[in-house]
């Protein structure tokens, strides 16, 4: 009997060990369970981009294949020259064409009266330049004055108070009260007193009949206290010239010093007129150069007039090139600020010329056709004056050679389509030509592309 509890004290701690193993296995289990479900998830998603990237290779290479087994593009050689159709073929495009983008073409007279073609021999001629500008009316600058005092003080009376009135040289402008003045007046009475008494001229006496005179007082009204014997409170401002007064500066009351403009006076008998020319002409317009003032609104008739000053500055507003002519304005008809025009009339030398819708701008470059026989060949020129209906060449042409003067733009896209490698088949309402007899290989349907 002492056997079985000695076994069950044996047993216990071997049973213990084996719920914990078991325990341990179960978690161990579960864990790699969970490891496996997380890696499969992993791979399912990493699959996907593999198989999708697959697939699309797979439709790439398959088209590839069978455009290369068509001969097509991307795969297809370089086209060969092709025939144009409708009387033109168009010259080797060899790498030898000037402007890079056109080539010369051949075209048959029967062809070139059909498309309205006109040639045109490069001659010599004066270009005769009219530019127009807007003209306005200002005063002329060397006719203005400024009215200031000498003294410092205030306004207490104006003689004239309104802005357009008319002066004359020497009329009173206005009146003015300085403390200064009024002292320089009473040491120059008191110094007269003294030298009158002793019957002896003293130099004080000049020097203080100059130092009034500095300070603004005419002759007369120094002379005028030395009648009376009494200071003059107030200082009289005259005009400087005659003319209008076209600025004031100062009322009643305003306090007053050497560096303020009391009144702005301009002599309108002649004035300036200032034309607006245009930055693309303005180097046919020069000092001495005659144009033709036109002011409608002034009455006057046109009149010439000659150009006295060209400004050295363009009108960064406007892009324009000031020019001042000078007019005489004896019936003051001709009042600032009124605008009018101007036309100059310029006579250049003499140049070469082809009419303006010859020339082929691409923005880049220009170019003209001239005509050898049959073949018109593009030639870049550098063009000088341009005018409404005339461009001066001063490079690529030379005097007596044909140019295209009409249908150029309809030549020039046949020529930028041939240096291309497209075909024409524009039958441009003419008729049928006989076809080429040399054979040409079959353009790609692509091609273009």
């Amino acid at each position: 009997m002492t056997v079985i509890p000695y076994l069950r004290r044996i047993a216990a701690p071997v049973m213990s060990a084996i719920g914990t193993r078991a325990r341990f296995t179960r978690r161990i289990g579960a864990r790699v369970a969970s490891a496996m479900s997380t890696g499969a998830q992993v791979i399912r998603g990493i699959s996907a981009p593999i198989v999708s990237a697959v697939v699309t290779a797979a439709v790439i290479g398959g088209a590839l294949w069978i455009q290369d087994s068509r001969g097509a593009w991307p795969f297809e050689p370089a086209s060969a020259p092709v025939a144009t159709l409708q009387g033109m073929v168009s010259a080797a495009t060899t790498g030898s064409d000037p402007n890079h983008n056109r080539v010369p073409v051949d075209v048959t007279q029967d062809t070139a009266q059909a498309l309205g073609i006109r040639l045109e021999t490069v001659g010599r001629q004066s270009l005769t330049q009219d530019v127009r500008a807007v003209a306005t009316v200002v005063p002329d600058e060397s006719r203005i004055s400024h009215a200031h005092t000498r003294v410092s003080g205030w306004v207490e009376q104006l003689d004239v108070s309104t802005t357009g009135e008319m002066v004359r040289a020497g009329q009173p402008l206005l009146r003015i009260f300085s403390q200064e003045l009024l002292a320089s007046q009473t040491e120059y009475l008191a110094a007269r007193r003294m030298t009158s008494a002793s019957g002896i001229s003293s130099v004080v006496v000049a020097g203080g009949r100059t130092r009034l005179g500095v300070l603004g007082m005419s002759p007369a009204e120094i002379d005028a206290i030395e009648q009376t014997g009494e200071p003059t409170r107030l200082v009289t401002v005259y005009a400087p010239r005659s003319g209008v007064v076209v600025n004031r500066g100062v009322t009643v009351g305003t306090s007053v010093d050497p560096s303020t403009t009391l009144l702005t006076i301009a002599d309108l008998a002649r004035v300036w007129v200032l034309a607006e020319v245009p930055e693309a002409s303005m180097t046919t317009v020069r000092p001495g150069s005659m144009a033709r003032l036109d002011f409608p609104a002034s009455g006057r008739p046109p009149f010439a007039a000659r150009v006295d000053f060209i400004y050295p500055t363009l009108s960064e507003r406007t892009r324009t090139l000031r020019v001042r002519l000078s007019a005489a304005n004896p019936g003051g008809t001709l009042r600032p600020g009124l605008y009018g025009t101007a036309d100059f009339v310029t006579t250049g030398q003499q140049v070469l010329t082809v009419p303006r819708d010859a020339v082929v701008d691409t923005g880049l470059q220009q170019h003209v056709f001239v005509a050898t026989g049959d073949r018109f060949e593009p030639r870049p020129v550098t063009l000088g004056v341009q005018l409404a209906d005339r461009v001066e060449i001063r490079s690529g042409l030379q005097e007596g050679e044909q140019i295209v003067a009409a249908g150029v733009f309809l030549l020039d896209s046949e020529s930028r389509l041939r240096a291309t490698g497209g075909t024409g088949g524009h039958s441009h309402g003419t008729p049928a030509a006989p076809e080429e007899t040399t054979s040409v290989p079959a353009a790609s349907p692509h091609a273009g592309h």
